[in-house]
């Protein structure tokens, strides 16, 4: 079952990145030939201090971001998989996140953390908490961009349970006859066999994370404030 996801990815994201690393060795605008500059590219940009900011960023930006997706599909996946009343229409309402535009997903949560009007400030507000200007302070604002990009969780939602519905029942029905409880139960049958989806998962929302975020980062902060949210393109 892992081999058309895994065939999906590369050839939608391992190809493109491959075939963009090669262009970083040439000079290319488009419209003429590329033509080959070796390692000058890479110098030049190392050379600069705002990569480095971006890169540490990036790694901070998609590895948590990632962790948290994964995290949290798993437990959807888990709460959503047995077959009962209205379940669907719940899996539809989490998948939502995943279909809606770029554009309109970061506005929404332009809207959500807003300083002044945004629901997530009103609420703390109204429990006597502090009210930070989330896209604005360089301390929260990348904290901010995570939270936005771990609730894109439906796709990892929908694999994760395809995979969890495709375990062998029999595993299942020969521990609870054994008297084994629900925790023990995901810690010995459903999270062992669930690993390597996990891992395939993490990676493949790691890559998207990486390089599928330029929109909702530059509408909700423009890489700013400072270079507080810049990352590598």
């Amino acid at each position: 079952m892992l081999a058309p996801f895994l065939a999906g990815a590369l050839l939608l994201i391992g190809l493109p990145a491959l075939l963009t690393f090669g262009l970083a060795f040439t000079r290319y605008d488009a419209l003429t030939p590329p033509v080959w500059s070796g390692w000058a590219n890479f110098a030049a940009i190392l050379q600069r201090e705002v990569f480095w900011i971006a890169a540490r960023n990036t790694l901070v930006f998609a590895g948590v971001a990632a962790l948290l997706q994964v995290l949290g599909a798993l437990g959807l996946a888990l709460l959503l998989h047995p077959a009962r009343r209205g379940v669907h229409l719940y899996r539809g309402g989490v998948y939502l996140t995943t279909i809606l535009p770029d554009v309109a997903y970061a506005l929404i949560w332009l809207w959500l953390f807003n300083p002044l009007y945004g629901p997530v400030n009103l609420v703390l507000g109204g429990l006597g908490l502090p009210q930070p200007a989330w896209l604005i302070d360089p301390a929260t604002a990348l904290p901010s961009l995570i939270v936005m990009a771990a609730f894109r969780v439906g796709e990892g939602m929908l694999l994760l349970i395809a995979a969890r519905q495709a375990l062998p029942a029999a595993y299942y029905q020969a521990a609870m006859l054994d008297g084994a409880g629900r925790w023990a139960i995901f810690r010995h049958i459903t999270w062992p066999l669930l690993v390597p989806w996990l891992l395939l998962l993490f990676v493949r929302d790691i890559v998207v994370a990486a390089h599928s975020t330029f929109t909702a980062v530059f509408i909700m902060t423009g890489g700013g404030p400072g270079y507080a949210t810049t990352l590598l393109p």
